[in-house]
């Protein structure tokens, strides 16, 4: 699998160039396998981008501005999605990888609440037995 981020060479919005970098090199701290595709010299990539970001995530000029990430054919999402994935500690499951072995990935907040809920029962049987005693009286 392979990691695409579509972006522009020569851009003149230096806002687009930071989150560019941004993207790019988070993605090569966790030394994940990225292909950047050039959206402003390839006419070829500039279409595929427009044409596979959904509907929904385009915006209202219809016109999607880089970077946007893709794994293989699947959207993976634009700057503002990344960067919250990346708050999030979730940036494998927004790329849709796996998390490399030995990383903590994120408990989802289901399963956190249910061991919690687990951890709550298992709280109620195992006091001492000299509290035990106390509430018996």
């Amino acid at each position: 699998m392979v990691i695409k981020v579509f972006l522009a060479s020569s851009s003149g919005s230096t806002a687009i160039k930071k989150k560019q970098q941004d993207v790019l090199g988070f993605l090569e701290a966790l030394k994940v396998d990225y292909a950047p595709l050039d959206i402003a010299c390839n006419e070829d990539n500039r279409m595929w981008m427009r044409e596979n970001v959904p509907v929904e995530k385009k915006p209202t000029n219809g016109i999607p501005l880089p970077p946007q990430i893709f794994n293989e054919e699947s959207y993976c999402g634009d700057y503002e999605t990344f960067f919250d994935a990346k708050e999030d500690n979730a940036v494998y499951a927004f790329l849709g990888l796996p998390p490399p072995p030995g990383s903590k990935a994120p408990v989802k907040e289901e399963e956190a609440q249910e061991e919690v809920e687990d951890e709550e029962a298992k709280g109620e049987d195992d006091q001492p037995v000299s509290e035990q005693e106390e509430e018996d009286e």
